[in-house]
């Protein structure tokens, strides 16, 4: 199952925004400014809003339907096996 990662116009795009609303922010918390430290975030916060209108409106990453029972089963079977002390699979 093949996932983007977060690699959507809806990810970057919210993330670009809070990035820039954390440095707006970060720079006049140097500046001892509070309205501009308030301005920055707002942005932070815009981008988050923005992020999420963007991915409702189909721009982000699609839900997958999920695992059926015995995909899931087998997943944690595989799993387990996998994280098995090291104990246990010299006598395997």
């Amino acid at each position: 199952m093949a996932h983007s990662h977060g690699h959507t116009p809806a990810a970057w795009t919210g993330s670009i925004t809070a990035f820039v609303g954390f440095c707006v922010a970060s720079a006049f918390t140097v500046l001892a400014q509070p309205v501009g430290v308030i301005a920055g975030l707002v942005v932070i916060g815009a981008g988050a809003v923005i992020g999420g209108i963007m991915r409702a409106a189909g721009m982000g990453q699609s839900k997958s339907p999920g695992l059926t029972a015995e995909q899931a089963q087998a997943h944690k079977l595989a799993h387990e096996q996998a994280h098995r002390p090291v104990a246990d699979k010299a006598h395997s």
